[in-house]
C-alpha cells in the first residue's frame, strides 16, 4: 500500500515545510523514525545538548485508505480522546496512522481531508471554495497547498491525483492571490495617503513657526488634529496671521 508521510509535529506549521515520501507503509515508520532520530541526534550533537533529553517527535502516517487488517498488524490502540480515523502503533515505534476517510467532517480536519480520495477529496476541496476567502484558515490552508505545489513541480515523478488536486484547487488559490494583491494596494494607499497628510502638518506647522513665532506643544496637538480640509484652510489664513493670538482665534472658530 501506498501512504503519504509528513513528519508532523504538534503545531500546524509544521506543514508548511512539507515534504511526501511515497513507501510502502511497511518501511515507512521504520525508515522515517530513524531519519527523524538522526537529525535530531546532529542537531544535538551540533548544539551540545544532552542526547538523552532529546524529544523524539510522534510520526503520523496519513493513508486515504486502510482496511482493519492492515491496521491491526501493528499493534494499534485508541485512546478516548482522539478522533475516529486516528490510531495509535506500537509504543516503540513511537507512530501513528491517520485513515482520512475514516475522519470526521469537521474544519478541524479539512486540511487532511484534501490529501484524500475520490469522494472525501472533493467533498473537502467543495467545504474549501464554500469558505469565505478572506478567513484566516483559508488563507493558511491555500498557502499550505501553494508550498505543497511547489514540492510537486520539484518532484516530477509525483502521483497523478496530487496534480489533480492543485489543478482543481487553481482557481480558488488564483482569487485568493487576487484578493491579497488588492489588499496590498489598499493598504499601500491608505499608508501613502497618511504619509502624506503628515507631511503636510508638518509643513504648515514650520510655517506657523516662522509667521508668528515658536507656538508651543498644545497648539501643535491642536493643528495635528485638523483634517485636510482644515489644514488647507489652515494653509491659506495662516498668511495673514501676525501673532500666536491669531492661530489661537482661528482655531477656536475653526475646531
Amino acid at each position: 500500500m501506498v501512504i503519504r508521510i509528513f513528519n508532523w509535529l504538534a503545531k500546524l506549521s509544521a506543514y508548511r515545510d512539507l515534504v511526501v515520501h511515497y513507501v510502502p507503509l511497511g518501511q515507512a515508520t521504520r525508515i522515517k523514525s530513524l531519519e527523524v532520530r538522526g537529525a535530531l541526534r546532529r542537531a544535538a550533537k551540533r548544539e551540545q545538548t544532552n542526547k538523552t533529553k532529546i524529544e523524539i517527535p510522534k510520526l503520523w502516517i496519513l493513508t486515504p485508505t486502510a482496511s482493519k487488517n492492515i491496521i491491526s498488524g501493528f499493534s494499534e490502540t485508541t485512546k478516548p480522546d482522539s478522533l475516529p480515523g486516528i490510531y495509535y502503533l506500537a509504543k516503540s515505534l513511537h507512530a501513528a496512522i491517520v485513515v482520512i476517510h475514516q475522519l470526521p467532517q469537521t474544519q478541524e480536519t479539512l486540511w487532511l481531508r484534501l490529501l484524500g480520495r475520490g469522494t472525501v477529496q472533493k467533498r473537502a476541496i467543495d467545504e474549501l471554495a464554500a469558505l469565505p476567502l478572506n478567513q484566516p484558515y483559508v488563507k493558511i490552508t491555500l498557502e499550505l497547498l501553494y508550498n505543497l505545489q511547489k514540492n510537486l513541480k520539484i518532484n516530477q515523478s509525483s502521483q497523478t491525483e496530487d496534480q489533480e488536486l492543485i489543478m482543481r484547487l487553481a482557481p480558488l488559490y488564483q482569487q485568493d492571490r487576487e484578493l491579497a494583491k488588492q489588499e496590498g494596494l489598499q493598504e499601500g494607499l491608505q499608508e501613502g495617503l497618511q504619509e502624506g497628510l503628515q507631511k503636510e502638518k508638518r509643513l504648515i506647522i514650520r510655517l506657523l513657526n516662522r509667521r508668528i513665532g515658536e507656538i508651543d506643544s498644545l497648539l501643535v496637538q491642536k493643528v495635528q488634529q485638523l483634517s485636510v480640509e482644515k489644514l488647507e484652510e489652515l494653509g491659506e489664513a495662516l498668511l495673514d496671521f501676525t501673532s500666536i493670538t491669531d492661530l489661537e482665534t482661528w482655531l477656536k472658530n475653526y475646531q
